[in-house]
């Protein structure tokens, strides 16, 4: 089974982004098949005239193609960040 191919869209100097990245390293410990989900990490403002060609306001952002998976929101906490990542590559698993 081959793992779906995430899209994460993020800033260097986000908050929100910085725990979704840490979710992402804890998650990896936790369970390794999570290891196998491809994630083109995309810098939002190294690559604006990319980032502008997907749907979202906030970062960080996880896509499927062009379908949206997940996008943060102010005022979330780290737990809540890691659930959803957790979701997403439960998703990006999924057959």
């Amino acid at each position: 089974m081959r793992a779906k191919e995430l899209t994460m869209f993020y800033l260097e100097d986000c908050g929100y982004c910085a725990k979704a990245r840490k979710a992402l390293t804890e998650l990896y410990e936790e369970n390794p098949a999570y290891r196998s989900v491809p994630i083109t990490m995309i810098e939002e403002s190294q690559q604006p005239e990319l980032a502008d060609q997907y749907d979202y306001y906030a970062v960080p952002s996880f896509f499927d193609g062009k379908e949206k998976l997940f996008e943060a929101h102010l005022f979330m906490s780290y737990d809540a960040i890691k659930d959803e990542v957790k979701r997403v590559l439960d998703y990006a698993l999924t057959p």
